[in-house]
């Protein structure tokens, strides 16, 4: 049987699609591992049922194997977890009634946990993370210049690269070939070529649109809620 893995993001709280969705992946088949790949919470909701039902999963669940995304990062940032940090990119993107809601929307007892978990996975040759390996807020997206994510690839050394920030659907893959640089200093000039494999970018979408990857096929089918297929998003460069 072929192993699949579940990848999800964007819950914000929302624990009703979160139960559909492992209503999904009961019914789908090889599927044994369930990645979220951050923003659990957000300020719309209270977030605190989500968040002990991903701390304490239910008999017959897929355990969650959860890292931090960007609201994550910006409550631990406000709550003076990420050293002198604040949540200075959500206080100038939405305001200060944006950086209270997000307070409200989650108990302190979920701190410990929250800044607990690690900013993104390698899975064999793949990496999982909200943003990217530049940073938890890097916007990935179809559009993305294929130089910028062969950056981000190479930084972690995968030939995959599952991401979320962007809430897209997408799979851009990066054909075989190569880089030229021509780099001039003070010891002179040279040049380097850099082989590029054949890579991919997988957007994973938000909510109630998700991800199945088949680990050993390498093949991607972006679904909804409820087992649709969504077509819509998909991309090759």
């Amino acid at each position: 049987m072929i192993e699949r893995w579940a990848l999800v993001s964007g819950l914000k709280g929302d624990l009703e699609t979160y139960e559909m969705i492992q209503s999904d992946l009961k019914k789908t088949r090889g599927v044994k591992t369930l990645f979220i790949l951050g923003d659990m919470i957000g300020p719309e909701r209270n977030c605190d049922a989500l968040l002990n039902r991903l701390q304490n999963p239910r008999r017959g669940d897929l355990q969650p194997q959860c890292i931090y995304g960007w609201w994550e990062e910006q409550l631990l940032a406000e709550q003076g977890l990420r050293g002198e940090q604040k949540a200075d990119a959500l206080r100038l993107n939405q305001g200060e009634e944006a950086v209270t809601a997000l307070l409200n929307a989650v108990n302190s007892t979920h701190l410990k946990w929250l800044a607990s978990l690690q900013f993104g996975f390698i899975e064999l040759d793949c990496g999982l993370i909200h943003g990217s390996s530049a940073d938890i807020g890097d916007n990935l997206t179809s559009e993305t210049s294929p130089l910028i994510l062969i950056d981000r690839l190479t930084r972690l050394d995968v030939n995959r690269l599952f991401t979320a920030h962007s809430t897209e659907q997408f799979h851009l893959e990066l054909t075989g070939g190569g880089l030229n640089s021509h780099v001039k200093d003070l010891n002179g000039e040279s040049q380097y070529q850099q082989k590029v494999s054949k890579q991919s970018i997988i957007g994973i979408g938000a909510g109630e649109y998700y991800t199945i990857y088949d680990v050993g096929s390498d093949k991607t089918h972006f679904l909804s809620v409820g087992g649709q297929y969504n077509t819509k998003g998909k991309g090759f460069a």
